[in-house]
């Protein structure tokens, strides 16, 4: 009898913690024409990942390879405009083939992060990248500003998939 109250205890336990850790999915766009979205793409605002806390006009390249991965590369500087260059390398890979708007992004073999294109314009000039755990953001754009009105409204967005807006900040970007 202590054996099984203590199991059905333990089997309480595991639910929750699994109810805890899984989140709603977020809404990505239907449909991401990849060669339209590969090109340069100034992180005008994110939720910060570690090495991005003190970046300075970052920029997101992507470039679509023969094999359908997509070698990207993360530059920003460091601290300040002139700070040190930082050039990072990971690779993405399309998950899901039908939409194109669920990658795995690679930054250390073999372990693949959740990328999730949740938003980008008709023109292919705005964009929003997130993540399932709501843990890091990114607003992006062909250009190195937006207009406050579109900034605001992407917040918006943003706020509704589940985010902590009080998280997101300006990327300082002069160019």
């Amino acid at each position: 009898m202590l054996i099984r109250l203590s199991s059905l205890v333990l089997l309480g336990l595991c639910l929750t913690l699994v109810a805890c850790n899984n989140h709603p999915p977020i809404r990505t766009e239907k449909a991401v024409d990849l060669s339209r979205f590969m090109g340069d793409w100034y992180v005008i605002a994110n939720i910060p990942s570690t090495i991005e806390t003190q970046a300075y006009n970052a920029v997101e390249s992507y470039r679509l390879q023969e094999d359908g991965s997509i070698a990207t590369t993360f530059t920003f500087r460091e601290g300040g405009f002139d700070g040190k260059k930082k050039d990072y390398h990971p690779t993405g890979y399309v998950i899901d083939r039908e939409s194109n708007a669920i990658w795995g992004m690679e930054f250390v073999w073999p372990i693949k992060a959740d990328y999730r294109i949740m938003y980008v314009d008709q023109a292919y000039g705005q964009t929003i990248v997130g993540r399932l755990k709501r843990d890091y953001v990114w607003l992006m754009a062909r250009a190195p500003e937006i207009p406050d009105a579109d900034y605001q409204r992407f917040l918006s967005l943003i706020a509704q998939e589940g985010y902590d807006v009080s998280q997101v900040r300006k990327v300082p970007q002069r160019w």
